[in-house]
């Protein structure tokens, strides 16, 4: 028998009928047996369950007291009519007054005494605790009877010297009551294959599960639900859900209303769950309720991941400071700083003209933080039209506008969960852009376009400006308040011409980068002179452009004029087009050179920002 089966016997005499009656069983250890320990019967119980009992037999009185400190079923063995009436005719030996000592639960027939000759007194008892007083009232009227009772009625008879004849049971009692304690280790089994397969399976599910009973006490608690809300089932199972597990007190709220939820979200505990409640019925009554329930940062995390594998371009940041070329005094301290601050988890805004590697230096901030291995995620915001723009950053669901993509589209902020978001060129988007960015900010959470539901968000935000925000806030063209929540930590990064001392070192890496297996001719003095005394209004990227071109051509090309070109004369074959370009372009530049802001050239050129950024980067 692979189950274990523990008895707690009266006698020598009942443990010896069951050791004849099962000696293999007895043998291997299948079944404990137990004298009853009067002293100790509180905890004989105890002692068989922890030696492996799964199942334990106790005669009246022993049941009861044995009850409270077990954990496995109980069996009763029962006393019979049979038994009491063989007992009672060894009474008679002794020719005494017998008093008969029994469970008031007995089923024994009392027209069977008048088949026993003699004066018998019967005293029954309900619970255990009872025995002891049934017993001393009896012996105190008459201290000369002979008792007949069970175990611990007989127990307390021999320590008094007192006459006393113990019930015990016959064989086929025994029979019985093993046979039947057989087939509840059967139904045992069956229940624990049962339980072992919920199990298994309710902690390989990704949702956390959760079940309260009619009472609000939990009833079942998955490894998943114990993960989320960092508890462990010991201290939930069998407890009242408000007390163990206050933030679910809507689960109780559900099973006294009877109502039932699907697919809601809620905040507890820093978290966001998203759950689904359903009533759990036997027959048509209601006897609890199940939760099922997500965390949907842990789902967007593993969205996250997904979309990383997918896609990586522009998710992953390849640039660390060892990266950045520089020998000029005036970028040893930038980086110094940088370094600091770019370990912190601050909000950071880099300021800097086009072309000196605000990308590179945020993603060198981005790499030496703690973010590191999160997702980086760069957006060019003048390269997009306001609508573009929104929902490249927020996202939106399916449907949200004519041509949205089937399934709808996860944000660049969604994108970077986790990590960080670079904003390039933040000072051109709209005022009406700039208040739902700044709601995102300042709420940590973003809502698709088209979408009813909020998604948290932790992203470090880092933008750059090629424009002072500070002059664009006293001009009403930036919200202050959006400014102050991007401004935290500020970085500037000097042109080109500002620190001519990386000049040199750069077109020498650029040169390497570009040089293929031939050999290439270095410049000369003068023409390292020529490139760091050229103002390079296009900075590094402009730098690194006519160091290709010298891989190319073996010369240096520098194309900036100072002044317009005056035109004396022209042909048939002079493109009028390509001049008014031409001379838009040189007009542009000076202007850009003199230290106006966008706005300013903008109104003295009569165009819009907008149109103006397009013939600049054009």
């Amino acid at each position: 028998m692979k189950n274990k089966l523990g008895i707690i016997v009266n006698d020598l005499e009942m443990k010896n009928a069951i050791e004849e009656l099962y000696p293999q069983e007895t043998q291997l250890g299948n079944i404990i047996i137990e004298t009853l320990d009067r002293e100790h019967v509180d905890e004989q119980g105890y002692r068989l369950e922890s030696k492996g009992a799964r199942v334990i037999i106790g005669r009246s009185g022993t049941y009861d007291r044995s009850v409270g400190n077990v954990s496995v079923p109980l069996l009763r063995l029962k006393v019979t009519t049979s038994d009491v009436f063989s007992a009672l005719i060894k009474g008679l030996e002794f020719k005494k007054k017998m008093a008969l000592i029994i469970w008031d639960e007995i089923n024994f027939d009392r027209s069977w005494l008048k088949f026993i000759p003699g004066d018998i007194e019967i005293h029954t008892f309900s619970h255990g605790n009872d025995i002891a007083m049934v017993y001393n009232k009896v012996v105190a009227s008459n201290p000369e009877c002979v008792i007949i009772g069970g175990g611990v009625v007989c127990s307390c008879a021999r320590k008094d010297g007192v006459s006393s004849v113990f019930i015990n049971a016959s064989d086929e009692s025994i029979t019985e009551i093993v046979d039947h304690a057989k087939e509840v280790l059967g139904h045992l089994d069956n229940i624990d294959f049962q339980h072992e397969i919920l199990t298994k399976t309710l902690n390989s599910v990704r949702d956390a599960v959760i079940v309260i009973d009619e009472k609000g006490q939990v009833q079942l608690f998955n490894e998943r639900a114990q993960n989320i809300l960092k508890i462990g089932t010991r201290r939930v199972i069998g407890k009242k859900l408000t007390t163990v597990l206050p933030d679910l007190g809507f689960l109780m709220e559900g099973l006294l209303s009877q109502e039932e939820k699907k697919e809601e979200l809620i905040s507890i505990r820093s978290l966001v769950i998203t759950y689904s409640t359903s009533l759990v019925k036997a027959g048509h009554e209601v006897k609890g309720m199940l939760l099922t329930f997500q965390d949907t940062t842990r789902l967007q995390m593993l969205e996250q991941k997904i979309r990383r594998v997918l896609n990586k371009k522009g998710m992953v940041a390849k640039y660390n400071f060892k990266d950045i070329i520089y020998t000029d005094e005036i970028m040893d301290e930038l980086i110094g700083k940088a370094k600091k601050v770019g370990k912190s988890d601050s909000v950071v805004v880099i300021y800097g003209e086009s072309g000196t590697g605000k990308e590179i230096l945020a993603q060198s901030l981005h790499n030496i933080s703690d973010r590191s291995q999160a997702p980086f995620v760069a957006i060019n915001c003048a390269a997009l039209s306001e609508s573009l723009l929104e929902s490249e950053l927020f996202g939106y669901e399916e449907g949200a506008f004519t041509g949205a993509r089937k399934g709808g589209k996860p944000g660049m902020f969604e994108l970077a969960h986790g990590g960080t978001i670079f904003l390039d060129e933040i000072n051109s988007i709209t005022p009406g852009l700039q208040g739902k960015l700044l709601r995102v900010i300042e709420e940590k959470e973003v809502m698709r376009l088209g979408s009813d539901y909020l998604i948290p968000l932790n992203v470090r935000i880092i933008s750059a400006a090629n424009e002072d925000l500070r002059t664009m806030v006293q001009e009403k063209s930036f919200r202050g308040d959006l400014f102050y929540r991007l401004n935290s930590l500020e970085i500037n990064i000097p042109p080109l011409r500002e620190r001519r001392g990386d000049i040199e070192p750069l077109f020498i890496h650029f040169l390497k980068e570009f040089q293929m297996e031939e050999k290439i001719r270095w410049p000369g003095k003068e023409e390292i002179i020529k490139l760091t005394e050229y103002d390079w209004m296009g900075n590094i990227r402009e730098l690194r452009n006519v160091a290709e071109r010298y891989v190319l051509f073996d010369e240096i090309e520098l194309s900036q004029l100072e002044e317009i070109p005056s035109f004396e004369g022209y042909d048939d074959s002079i493109d009028l087009k390509e001049i008014h370009s031409l001379i838009e372009e040189r007009i542009i530049a000076q202007l850009v050179k003199s230290g106006l802001s966008k706005n300013e050239i903008a109104e003295k050129l009569g165009i819009s920002r907008t149109a103006l950024w397009k013939k600049i980067k054009k």
